[in-house]
């Protein structure tokens, strides 16, 4: 029997145990989900640079993008149950198992810079690490991935509360779209796969997506009109198995959360508002891509914000309120 290459490296990386050194004295398998061109990754291998140079090369971390060795929604136990030493969770990935997760999907309410920048560290930071760990993994690291959406349209530009009425659009979760439906919207919820049909087809009119997805997805193709703020905030959370961290020497782990710390700063996004760039693309593809100014964002703010906190209080039974309290108050 022929295996091919690939394969057999990927076997055996999974086959590998805990702690195994090769060169180094340890090894640190990070597994994850992006491309190589998405800019996690290649901060996935800058991390992989730093952790050998905070450590004086006692680490070698391998980094296994693009769903090499598991799906995403197989990191959670993968990195619990030991099979490997690290992976990248999405924030917005942990769904009902850990509903105060979602906090960061509140529209405006930590998506600027500087909520991103007093987050580090945070009372919040920490409860949310206390969670993860409940749940079996350590987090070491909260690595921005992106903090805006775009509201796009075969109609109008969406850039203030009274245009959603009656807008029937792909929507982004139940959460979210309970501010969308506090706009007077009627979202709708499918796979990102059949979103472009049916904007082709006309059975929605809208859509919620991500500054960058409209362009790569070609949205523009379909859909004249994008209005786009810096509205939610999604994470990469760095997590680690705790029995191995805890198995490591101290000046070890330190090392390691100093790279850490490192992917966590070079990661803020310090744009005010959508960078021009994306907007540039999307416009010189035909597609009306405006960014919204700061006195629509409050609009959006007051309209969509009440309705997503009570629905965040609800989903947490109001659990959740403690950490609402700490966000505000950074």
């Amino acid at each position: 029997m022929k295996f091919s290459s690939r394969v057999l490296t990927l076997a055996l990386a999974i086959a590998l145990p805990l702690g195994v050194a090769q060169a180094a004295d340890y090894t640190m398998r990070v597994s994850h989900q992006f491309p190589p061109s998405h800019p996690s990754a290649q901060r996935m291998e800058q991390f992989a640079k730093d952790v050998a140079r905070e450590t004086g090369d006692k680490v070698e971390v391998q980094v296994f993008g693009a769903a090499q060795l598991y799906r995403p929604a197989q990191h959670h136990a993968a990195v619990a149950g030991g099979q490997v030493e690290a992976a990248l969770i999405l924030s917005i990935q942990w769904g009902g198992s850990l509903p105060e997760m979602a906090v960061t999907q509140i529209p405006y309410l930590i998506s600027s810079p500087a909520k991103q920048k007093a987050f580090l560290g945070s009372k919040a930071a920490q409860l949310l690490d206390a969670k993860m760990l409940e749940k079996g993994v350590r987090n070491i690291g909260w690595l921005v991935d992106t903090n805006d959406l775009m509201f796009t349209s075969s109609t109008q530009l969406l850039d203030e509360p009274a245009k959603f009425k009656g807008v029937k659009m792909r929507g982004l979760n139940r959460l979210f779209d309970s501010g969308l439906i506090a706009m007077g919207a009627v979202p709708v919820a499918m796979a990102g796969s059949e979103v472009y049909q049916a904007l082709q087809t006309k059975v929605v009119d809208a859509a919620v997506t991500a500054t960058k997805a409209a362009y790569s997805r070609k949205y523009y193709e379909v859909q004249q009109f994008g209005a786009a703020s810096p509205i939610i905030l999604v994470y990469d959370n760095l997590v680690v198995n705790p029995a191995w961290w805890d198995g490591l020497p101290e000046d070890v782990r330190a090392g390691i959360a100093r790279a850490a710390s490192q992917a966590e700063t070079s990661s803020i996004i310090n744009d005010e508002s959508i960078n021009p760039e994306e907007l540039a693309q999307l416009n010189q593809a035909g597609m009306q891509a405006v960014a919204l100014t700061p006195q629509q964002m409050d609009a959006m703010k007051a309209a969509m914000q009440p309705a997503v906190l009570d629905a965040f209080l609800n989903s947490t039974r109001g659990k959740g309120q403690e950490l609402i309290d700490l966000i505000q108050a950074l």
